[in-house]
């Protein structure tokens, strides 16, 4: 059965949201994280649609054809999460699955203890539970990201900087995005930035230039291709907006954590983990 995928726009909480919708039937909403786009979720929204699911992939706010706000607080999990139930309430639906990667399996899992609720369950790929528990720690992350660049580079201390990180990218957009697809496969190396000083360390300058330009077994030129373009649709300065305010906002959503952060996930919840993800490693 072929199923079609609908593009459709949200506008809630001062933003617009570009939507992906498949199917119809019990709601399931996908969130992507960094690099990714609602096109992360491609080849799952047509399955879950045969399957008698309704299939929603976001671009998140500050991807893809989303607003893009500059002010990083606007990429909070109390923002970010209104988001999700703004798509749950556009459906008419009291309830869904979410499911998150990277970036948007924090958020997941966050709201499967905050909007509990809401959700009938939860699936996170990359980012296991604990490491969503932001309040936990009596040290706000930017301070325990400051101490791990005293040691090397590190991409969390790095992006704490507004501004260096995009001005870094300007006009190596599509070199940027290259290298980090290829550090976060199971062929990259994701982590050999601790070889590189924290001073004067640009990270696309630690990421490793691919052997090739896609194809690779894993994405198509064409696929990278639409990433790209996707990226860089808001214009210069805004392509990776989202991603590095992800980062500095890590210490808003510690502080706005610290009454659920022991809290226990009660929903049904599926954690998955590919043996070769560097973000697993990291861990």
């Amino acid at each position: 059965m072929l199923v079609s995928v609908q593009h459709e726009r949200l506008l809630a909480n001062g933003v617009e949201l570009h939507l992906a919708v498949a199917g119809d039937g019990p709601l399931v909403v996908f969130c992507h994280g960094f690099p990714g786009l609602w096109y992360s979720w491609r080849h799952q929204l047509p399955a879950l649609a045969a399957a008698g699911y309704r299939a929603v992939a976001l671009d998140m706010r500050g991807y893809g054809r989303s607003s893009r706000p500059l002010a990083s607080a606007a990429y909070g999990f109390d923002r970010t999460a209104h988001d999700v139930l703004a798509v749950l309430d556009h459906f008419g639906e009291q309830r869904a699955v979410l499911v998150g990667h990277d970036f948007g399996a924090n958020l997941a899992w966050h709201m499967a203890v905050r909007h509990a609720g809401r959700l009938r369950g939860v699936v996170a790929l990359c980012v296991p539970y604990d490491m969503a528990l932001a309040g936990s720690s009596d040290v706000p992350p930017s301070r325990l990201y400051a101490g791990i660049a005293q040691q090397h580079f590190f991409h969390m201390h790095y992006y704490q900087q507004v501004g260096i990180a995009e001005a870094s990218c300007l006009g190596r957009e599509r070199e940027f995005l290259m290298r980090l697809f290829w550090a976060l496969s199971a062929q990259g190396n994701l982590l050999g930035w601790v070889r590189f000083p924290s001073e004067g360390t640009a990270y696309i300058d630690v990421l490793e230039e691919p052997p090739s330009p896609p194809p690779w077994p894993w994405l198509s030129a064409e696929d990278f291709d639409y990433y790209l373009q996707q990226y860089l649709c808001a214009g210069p300065g805004r392509a990776f907006i989202g991603g590095c305010n992800a980062y500095r906002v890590m210490d808003r959503n510690w502080a706005l954590c610290r009454d659920i952060a022991h809290a226990p996930v009660t929903l049904p919840s599926l954690f998955i983990g590919g043996e070769e993800d560097p973000v697993i490693k990291l861990e």
